[in-house]
C-alpha cells in the first residue's frame, strides 16, 4: 500500500470537511443535550459512524422510543449505503475479506464520492484503489470523532441562534462538486434531490432519502442510455448524408473517364 495514494485520498476528502466538522459538532451535541452524556455520543460515532443515523437514534431514544425502533430508524436512513456498496464492490473484488470489511466500516458519502470518481477514470490503477479509499475514509473518521467529542463537551455553550443544523444539507451539497461532471450525473443530482424534497414534504420521513436515491439512479441511467444511443446514431447519420459518387460509393466523386 503506497503512502502517496493514502495521502491523495485524504487530500480529495479534505475540502469536504467544511461541512463535516459542523455536522460532527451537531452529532456530538445532540445526545449530550438529550441527557445521554459524552460516552453515548462517542459510542454512536464509533459504532454507527453515520451522522444522520446518529441524530435519528438520539431523537428516537430521547422521545421515549425503544432501542429497536431507534435501530430501525438508523438502518432505514442508511439504506443508501447498500447502493454505495453495490457500486464499489466490483472495484474491490481482488481485495481480501478483512480489507473489504475495513472499507465497509469506513464507507461514507464522502469516501464513496471521491473514490468512485477516481476509480472510473481512464487512468485508474486497480492495485492503488484501496489505499486511496482508506486515506479519504480514515481522515474523515478521525475528524468526525474529534468533532463529536468537541460537540458533546461544548454543545451547551454554543449559541442557539448559530445555524449548525445547516451543516447537514451542506455536507451533501459539497458531495456534488467532484461527481457532477456530466449530463447523467447532473440529471441524477437534480431528479434525486427534487424527489427527496418532494417525498419529505409528502410525509415520507427517512424514506425520502431512499426515494431520492432510487429516482436519481433511474434518471442518471436513463440519461446515459439516451446519450449513448445518440452517439451511436451520429456516425450512421453522417454516413447517410455523405455525398455519393456515380459508382454508388461515398466520399469523393469518381474520376471522369479518359
Amino acid at each position: 500500500m503506497r503512502f502517496d495514494d493514502v495521502r491523495a485520498g485524504a487530500a480529495a476528502v479534505a475540502p469536504m470537511l467544511i461541512g463535516v466538522i459542523p455536522f460532527g459538532l451537531v452529532a456530538g451535541a445532540t445526545p449530550a443535550a438529550n441527557g445521554f452524556g459524552l460516552w453515548a455520543a462517542v459510542g454512536l460515532s464509533t459504532i454507527v459512524f453515520a451522522g444522520a443515523s446518529q441524530l435519528a437514534t438520539a431523537d428516537v431514544l430521547a422521545g421515549g422510543g425503544s432501542a429497536a425502533v431507534a435501530a430501525l430508524a438508523a438502518c432505514t436512513i442508511n439504506l443508501r449505503m447498500l447502493l454505495y456498496s453495490a457500486s464499489l464492490a466490483p472495484h474491490l473484488t481482488a481485495e481480501p475479506l478483512r480489507r473489504r470489511l475495513a472499507a465497509a466500516y469506513l464507507l461514507t458519502d464522502q469516501a464513496y464520492a471521491v473514490s468512485i470518481a477516481r476509480w472510473t477514470a481512464p487512468d485508474d490503477e486497480p492495485d492503488r484503489r484501496l489505499a486511496f479509499y482508506l486515506g479519504g475514509g480514515g481522515l474523515l473518521w478521525v475528524v468526525w470523532q474529534i468533532s463529536t467529542v468537541v460537540g458533546a463537551l461544548i454543545g451547551s455553550a454554543v449559541p442557539e441562534d448559530l445555524p449548525l443544523d445547516f451543516a447537514v444539507p451542506l455536507v451533501f451539497l459539497v458531495l456534488l462538486v467532484p461527481v457532477v461532471t456530466s449530463r447523467p450525473a447532473a440529471a441524477a443530482a437534480l431528479v434525486g434531490g427534487g424527489t427527496a424534497v418532494a417525498a419529505a414534504e409528502a410525509g415520507a420521513g427517512p424514506l425520502s432519502v431512499m426515494a431520492g436515491a432510487l429516482a436519481g439512479i433511474a434518471a442518471g441511467a436513463t440519461t446515459e442510455v439516451l446519450r449513448d444511443r445518440r452517439r451511436r446514431a451520429e456516425p450512421a447519420e453522417a454516413a447517410a448524408e455523405a455525398p455519393t459518387d456515380t459508382d454508388g460509393g461515398t466520399g469523393t466523386q469518381a474520376d471522369p473517364a479518359p
